[in-house]
């Protein structure tokens, strides 16, 4: 049987996934729980239901085909128990204030969608990229999707936070052209801080990968006050020094708060800090090492 994945959104024309124009599938689930996650939605590997209360009319048709809409005083609440994300209450929703996370998706279907956009990928040396969430969650889709990509000439990417059995690596490394690795902490214990899980097996995996001869570039998310330490760039550098790849191509990502109304839409508790002005250049600090530094 045809795998199928689960994903919660496609984003055409994205210039900061990988080389040239591309186009991003974001699949549900992770293993890990950053505090400023920008992607909330994709984190439960489930489809739910989100709500954005700000564009709600209070019109109540979606409680005429759901009673876990609920309106006191035109206030609109959603009891999320027992919801089954069904998505009849989005189909009445006259505003977009309601959608659905999370869409089963073959692999015929997935393919014609990535590859509507081949021409601007040709022009621009651009491609596909499956991201998350964790996209090596699911192997099986992945795998069969980026095989056919691959022979069709497609370039192919996969962004990874690396949380993942290495076998499930394996399966995609003849399909995948470029790795794009997230490098939360290298110490244990500030990346247990930031995502709620140890780091064991994904530097495990960063090695593995380094090993195999696959470009890979290393995306370094940093949230002042949590991850960029002088301590912990030195950590960071030194690790990148010590791998075969180097100087390996590194991306450092500036942490926004851009998805904070997502928290509440999905009905998950908002873990994301408040952005500040970092005391400490990454990129000054990281180019003391044998690292390249791209943008």
């Amino acid at each position: 049987m045809e795998p199928e994945g689960v994903f919660a959104d496609v984003k055409p024309f994205a210039v900061h996934d990988g080389p040239g124009i591309r186009t991003t599938l974001f699949l549900k689930g992770c293993p890990l729980r950053c505090v400023w996650c920008h992607n909330p939605e994709t984190i439960r590997r489930e489809p739910e239901l989100a709500f954005f209360a700000s564009k709600c009319l209070s019109c109540g048709k979606c409680a005429g085909a759901c009673s876990r809409h609920r309106f006191e005083n035109r206030v609109h609440t959603v009891d999320r128990n027992g919801c089954t994300a069904c998505g009849e209450c989005v189909k009445r929703c006259p505003a977009g204030a309601l959608r659905i996370y999370g869409e089963r998706i073959s692999v015929p279907e997935a393919f014609r969608l990535l590859t509507a956009d081949r021409m601007f990928y040709e022009t621009s040396g651009g491609g596909v990229t499956l991201s998350g969430g964790e996209p090596l969650l699911q192997p099986e889709f992945c795998e069969a999707l980026l095989r056919q990509l691959r022979n069709d000439g497609i370039h192919t990417a996969l962004d990874t936070c690396g949380d993942v059995p290495w076998r499930n690596f394996e399966r995609l490394l003849p399909w995948t052209n470029l790795f794009l690795f997230d490098l939360k902490a290298v110490d244990p214990g500030v990346h247990r801080k930031c995502t709620g899980a140890d780091n064991r097996t994904i530097l495990e995996n960063l090695r593995r990968l380094d090993a195999c001869g696959i470009p890979f570039e290393i995306r370094m998310p940093l949230m002042p006050g949590w991850n960029d330490a002088e301590d912990d760039l030195r950590k960071a550098g030194e690790l990148l020094s010590s791998l075969q790849s180097a100087p390996v191509p590194v991306r450092l990502l500036a942490c926004h708060d851009f998805a904070r109304s997502k928290y509440a839409a999905v009905g998950r508790p908002d873990t994301m800090p408040r952005p500040t002005v970092p005391e400490l250049s990454a990129a000054a600090f990281l180019r003391r090492y044998p690292v390249r530094i791209v943008s």
